[in-house]
């Protein structure tokens, strides 16, 4: 079965959220990127938001952009991730990110950006129209009761069907260090494509860079990932 309106992906949904309440986590969605930053202020300190939801760097609406949160009953911070809207009708993932590639920075405080590098790859070469941003994807590494337990993939997919939902993006697209993409961490989000070489993020005295995949989805494929059965840990797919 293949998901072509969104009464086909209801019941698969509710299954992932079965997962999750049977794990003790409700999720949340929000728009404002406010509440959203004080959330993190207070429960996700050590990682403050990212540049491409920064609310004092971004002019985001409810229209563009939304936040998902893993909540347990006593109110500890599970999980987080967040997406945006960006109307690429005229140009290409390629061509908006060789211009705008330092706007999505990971997190660290010693990038050098005036030697980091953006390198398109054949997917981003071919990405146009609506196209979505999936970021600040973390789970809490508390005692490892999160990380690692196969709820990647139920918390992809529900951020994935809430997308669809309010945007139909042609395409869903993210950035991951390269440690993290290749243990197959893309294919366990639900990312059924991925680019090695994408970035390369210089830092201040350090001749090391830290490379980054760039993972993407086309509505195609999210349909595709949503008709899959729910399983607490998804198969494995090829990138």
């Amino acid at each position: 079965m293949s998901i072509h309106d969104l009464s086909d992906g209801k019941h698969l949904i509710a299954g992932s959220l079965g997962i999750l309440n049977s794990r003790g986590i409700s999720i949340r969605f929000g728009e404002d990127l406010d509440e959203y930053q004080e959330i993190l202020a207070k429960h996700r300190p050590d990682q403050p938001i990212g540049a491409p939801f920064d609310p004092n760097l971004q002019h985001l609406t409810p229209e563009t952009c939304f936040w998902m949160i893993g909540e347990t009953e006593n109110g500890t911070l599970v999980h987080t991730q967040a997406l945006r809207l960006i109307d690429m009708r005229y140009q290409t993932l390629a061509d908006y990110l060789r211009d705008n590639f330092r706007a999505f920075p990971p997190v660290l405080p010693d990038l050098d950006l005036a030697r980091s590098r953006y390198r398109a790859g054949p997917g981003a070469r071919m990405i146009t129209g609506r196209v979505c941003y999936q970021g600040e994807f973390w789970f809490n590494p508390d005692r490892g009761a999160y990380r690692g337990s196969g709820l990647a993939g139920i918390v992809g997919r529900c951020a994935f069907f809430e997308a669809i939902k309010r945007w139909a993006p042609d395409y869903t697209f993210g950035f991951m260090a390269y440690p993290v993409a290749t243990k197959g961490f893309a294919q366990r989000q639900g990312y059924l494509h991925s680019e090695p070489g994408a970035l390369r993020w210089a830092r201040y005295g350090s001749d090391e860079p830290l490379e980054g995949f760039m993972v993407y989805n086309s509505l195609e494929d999210l349909r595709y990932l949503l008709s899959l059965p729910v399983v607490e840990k998804l198969p494995e797919m090829a990138a």
